[in-house]
């Protein structure tokens, strides 16, 4: 479904992409996981078409981003949603008003306005879904770093992208709340049916919502493969992240290889 071949990007004399590649397949969880400050976050905006790369292609359902015109670029942005590593929602505006406002600038797929009731009724399904029921009125600064997570990720379910970009969904958070995110990204992959990118410095995360994970190290993709076969690598790099990483045996214990999807 996505593919990105040597992708290679700098910013002034910081080379950040190194001819990166990878594939994506359609309907799965894909964890890119490496350090902070490695361009696991440029490769988002990558794949958004958010920004070029200085060479490399980023191909989606076999059209190149480069070769699009302005109006194909814009259908393509539209049909992904991404949850900002600070939520990103709007100060000056309730919960509810965050949360449809992407169904109050757009139209549905029939070219015709969504009207206020059908935005209220998805806003409240969507809020519902993330356990903020009967919040729409709330602002943004009435709730709590996990609560911002959420009302940020029903801002995603209530349009229903078929690509959804998580940037580092549970930094900054205790681990209970970071682990209802997770619950919480896993049970939108279900209900939406989509395929879902989450890069993450978290281990733990990674480790509970991944169908298969990739190592970004040094510009480029060092390693991929299903969770358990990830986690039982006897890569050296990997050795090495994971000796210098905070693990959880309890964590590593539950990983399972489940089938990942096949490719598109």
């Amino acid at each position: 479904m996505i593919k990105v071949r040597d992708l290679w990007k700098s910013f002034g004399k910081l080379q950040v992409l190194k001819g990166l590649s990878l594939d994506i397949f359609e309907g799965e969880t894909l964890v890119i996981l490496g350090r902070s400050g490695v361009g696991k976050s440029v490769l988002l905006k990558q794949i958004m078409g958010l920004d070029y790369p200085d060479s490399g292609t980023v191909e989606i359902d076999g059209k190149k981003l480069a070769d699009l015109s302005a109006q194909e670029r814009r259908d393509h942005v539209m049909s992904m949603g991404m949850l900002f590593q600070g939520s990103a929602l709007f100060d000056s505006m309730t919960v509810g008003e965050n949360t449809g406002f992407y169904l109050s600038q757009h139209n549905d797929k029939d070219g015709k306005p969504y009207d206020e009731k059908s935005i209220k009724d998805r806003v409240s399904k969507a809020l519902a879904m993330v356990d903020l029921k009967d919040t729409e009125h709330k602002m943004p600064s009435d709730l709590s770093g996990g609560m911002r997570k959420r009302a940020a990720l029903a801002r995603l379910i209530v349009y229903r992208p078929r690509i959804l970009l998580y940037d580092e969904p549970t930094t900054g958070l205790d681990p209970i709340t970071a682990m209802q995110i997770n619950e919480l990204i896993k049970a939108t992959q279900k209900e939406l049916g989509g395929t879902s990118i989450v890069v993450t410095h978290d281990i733990r995360s990674a480790a509970e919502i991944g169908d298969r994970l990739a190592f970004h190290h040094d510009g480029k993709i060092a390693y991929v493969g299903p969770k358990k076969e990830f986690f039982e690598s006897k890569e050296p790099i990997l050795k090495s992240f994971f000796e210098n990483a905070i693990l959880y045996p309890e964590t590593i214990k539950n990983i399972t290889n489940s089938k990942p999807p096949s490719k598109d």
